[in-house]
């Protein structure tokens, strides 16, 4: 109800932060459809700033997500805001066609499309059955002189959301995979237009890019009936 972009605040996720005796903080993260999820790359970055603006961190610190010890730093304490994240070392879960399947937190599904007409058309209909079939996120990815476009249809969304850091690292992971030479950073940009540095090192995958702090919310949760 919360995440609601009609009668609610608006968000594609929600997220909670509970004291923890070995880092900065834990937390837990959902879907806006209210679906828990172990690993958000964005929200991660959101997360970072927000622990730090309000002194609950110190620029560098490090957090527990579901997927594991997340490490943020602070690149950029003044508007406009930077924050890069460690994400970690991914997993290859299989290849199969023209498909690659890896864990970045949580499982994404990669398609590299031969040309601009085959990545904006390709059917949101097959994605969303690729979705279901594996419980995964989709990924369809396009190689640009600009960078790599990617776009996700994304679990818990249920349609293509406008960017996802895990989704993109799973793009890295892909071409990472499949280069016979080697490349350590990358260039990647999801619908919102956004340019994210991706960097790459022995499998452990980070990337940065601008946040933006929209406003303070104060949220009475028996108006949403829930108190």
């Amino acid at each position: 109800m919360i995440c609601n972009r009609f009668e609610g605040v608006g968000a594609d996720g929600f997220v909670v932060l509970q004291k923890h005796s070995n880092y900065a903080y834990q937390w837990d993260f959902y879907n806006s459809d209210g679906s828990s999820a172990k690993m958000c790359g964005n929200a991660s970055r959101c997360v970072g700033l927000y622990a730090y603006l309000y002194a609950l961190a110190p620029k560098q610190h490090s957090f527990l997500s579901g997927k594991g010890i997340i490490h943020i730093d602070i690149q950029k304490e003044y508007y406009p805001y930077c924050v890069r994240t460690q994400l970690g070392e991914y997993e290859v879960l299989d290849f199969f066609d023209q498909w690659g399947f890896f864990d970045t937190g949580v499982p994404h599904l990669v398609y590299l499309a031969d040309s601009l007409e085959e990545f904006e058309d390709f059917p949101l209909d097959e994605m969303a059955k690729m979705r279901k079939i594996y419980n995964a996120n989709v990924n369809i990815a396009l190689e640009s002189k600009e960078g790599i476009r990617v776009k996700t249809f994304e679990r818990g969304v249920e349609g293509i959301t406008l960017a996802c850091g895990t989704g993109m690292a799973s793009v890295v992971a892909y071409l990472n995979e499949i280069k016979k030479e080697k490349q350590y950073s990358f260039t990647l940009i999801p619908p919102s237009g956004e340019k994210l540095r991706f960097a790459l090192e022995k499998n452990n995958i980070s990337f940065e890019g601008e946040v933006k702090r929209i406003a303070q919310c104060k949220i009475e949760l028996k108006n949403f009936g829930v108190i």
